[in-house]
């Protein structure tokens, strides 16, 4: 029986080809993935994604065709968020009201010239939401907080704590399910 030697690529070497195909098509996948998704916020997850499963593999320089294998996989990823049908931000809660729309996210930054009704609500939601986030193990508040209450995007997250993104991005799923289900409520309230 014949053993076939499997040729290691150097971790330099690999580091460098990872470099450069991130930036020849970071733009382009972005450009590719935005328009397919619901916000920015998932099209940089679904990015990070694709660029996960790049430098997770063995034989980059077995792939032949690098731009088709990314595009591949790209598509993949968005396919399988929406086979997912899961959301991951609290703003897909709107409110209807006699103008228009408001969603959770707009009550929680309304300005000071809102009713004193809406008012009164947006106070409610904080308090609720800060409930809320007091209940959760630390991790999964604190990817919460620093994605949501201080923009910081999931991969700055995942880099600044030394964790996979993954586990940033499960973390994050777990944390919104958990606020969704406790504010649901007012939701409910709102549109009744």
């Amino acid at each position: 029986m014949e053993v076939v030697e499997k040729i290691i690529m150097p971790q330099e070497e690999k580091e460098n080809i990872i470099s450069q195909t991130v930036s020849k098509y970071g733009g382009k996948l972005m450009s590719f993935i935005r328009p397919k998704v619901k916000n920015t916020e998932d099209a940089e997850d679904i990015l990070q994604e694709v660029w996960y499963q790049f430098s997770s593999l063995t034989n980059l320089s077995e792939i032949v065709n690098v731009g088709g294998w990314l595009y591949r996989v790209t598509s993949n990823k968005i396919t399988d968020r929406y086979r997912k049908k899961k959301t991951e931000n609290l703003e897909d809660f709107v409110y209807e009201d006699e103008d228009g729309g408001f969603s959770i996210k707009d009550i929680l930054l309304l300005d000071e010239g809102a009713s004193p009704e809406l008012k009164i609500f947006q106070d409610e939601i904080w308090k609720k939401l800060f409930e809320a986030l007091n209940e959760l193990p630390e991790k999964q508040r604190l990817v919460y907080e620093e994605n949501e209450l201080n923009s910081k995007t999931l991969q700055e997250i995942a880099d600044e704590q030394g964790e996979n993104i993954k586990t940033i991005i499960s973390r994050k799923n777990y944390a919104v399910k958990h606020l969704r289900n406790r504010l649901r409520e007012l939701y409910d309230d709102l549109n009744s």
